[in-house]
């Protein structure tokens, strides 16, 4: 019995130490990585997106990585997880870049009003001025594992339609990034910051009159049963960020960081990207199928009523990165060349 006993603790302890996260590369331990982001577990991003990323990372390792999902804000707050993955808080972080103000400042000029129609496209533009280096500073302090957009943002309120801009007056939109907060702020709403979380309750309570948000997580975080009307209006963009510890990465043996970089770039981030329009267009599509109000403004630059307002909520943004000592005005041509090439 006592050989027995000793056998089975001995096993035990072997399991255990080969899950244990790996710092010199052996051959049969485990490396966890833990990766936080704000979905739910059961959106489309995550089920279709992330867990077959992991899933694949662990195939490509032969079992020696293995990534850890944690959804919902349960590691690193929404608008904390960049800095949380940079600090090693966590290994693997993902998140809205608007959600944390003025961290990154030339990235979000292309989420200004214009540059993109589609999450793919808006992902070919952040990757060209990554890769020429207009960008790539503002990630310097991780390692960076993908650049995504998430299609174009709208309006959406409650039992309110929005045709034209003396109809936001006074009305309190919950706003994603400071680049929408300026374009709200410039049709004379009140911009308000809230976590996605947050948002059905505070539409419930009467806190915010609606919100400007993607069609995707309309679906995904229920507010389709408070949202009933829909303005249809690219006036911002919003982009998305995921970075693994810088610490963590450079720990890993060749062969892994190999595996990390191969589930890395722009194809990775096309991949989740286009679940973002597919899922766009999808809960468009039963927004009008439940008799919603739809209103369409599709080229609103070019709109008599909408092109001023949203030029100066444009305006005051790249102000405000040169304030910072920033180039705004520069980047933002380079931005509208790079919109172009990418254009499909």
């Amino acid at each position: 019995m006592l050989v027995l006993l000793t056998s089975r603790i001995a096993c035990d302890f072997r399991k255990r130490s080969n899950e244990q996260t790996a710092t010199n590369g052996g051959s049969d331990e485990v490396t966890t990585l833990r990766f936080s982001h704000f979905l739910t577990a059961t959106d489309n991003i995550n089920t279709e997106g992330f867990e077959p990323w992991a899933q694949k990372i662990e195939e490509e390792s032969n079992g020696r990585l293995k990534v850890e999902i944690y959804p919902s804000s349960t590691l690193s707050e929404a608008g904390a997880t960049y800095d949380a993955s940079a600090k090693g808080t966590i290994d693997i972080g993902m998140q809205v870049q608007g959600y944390t103000a003025g961290r990154f400042p030339l990235t979000q000029i292309v989420e200004l009003p214009g540059i993109s129609n589609t999450g793919q496209q808006q992902t070919c533009i952040l990757y060209k001025l990554y890769d020429d280096g207009v960008i790539s500073d503002e990630y310097a302090d991780t390692h960076l594992i993908s650049l995504m957009g998430t299609g174009q943002g709208a309006l959406h309120t409650v039992d309110t339609p929005i045709r034209k801009p003396e109809d936001m007056k006074g009305m309190r939109i919950r706003q994603p990034s400071v680049v929408a907060s300026h374009v709200i702020d410039a049709l004379d709403a009140a911009p308000i910051g809230l976590p996605m979380g947050d948002v059905y309750t505070s539409l419930q309570r009467g806190v915010i009159d609606g919100m400007a948000v993607t069609w995707q997580p309309i679906q995904a975080f229920r507010l389709d049963e408070m949202l009933n009307t829909h303005t249809n209006i690219p006036f911002y963009n919003s982009t998305i960020v995921m970075s693994m510890n810088k610490d963590k990465y450079n720990s890993l043996p060749d062969d892994l960081k190999k595996v990390i970089d191969d589930n890395s770039g722009i194809e990775v981030s096309t991949r989740i990207a286009k679940i973002f329009d597919d899922s766009n267009a999808e809960v468009m599509a039963a927004a009008r199928a439940r008799g919603d109000t739809m209103i369409d403004i599709p080229d609103p630059l070019n709109d008599p009523d909408w092109r001023e307002p949203l030029l100066d909520g444009t305006q005051r943004y790249l102000n405000e990165v040169a304030e910072k000592g920033l180039d705004g005005e520069a980047v933002y041509e380079q931005v509208k060349a790079a919109s172009a090439a990418c254009k499909v």
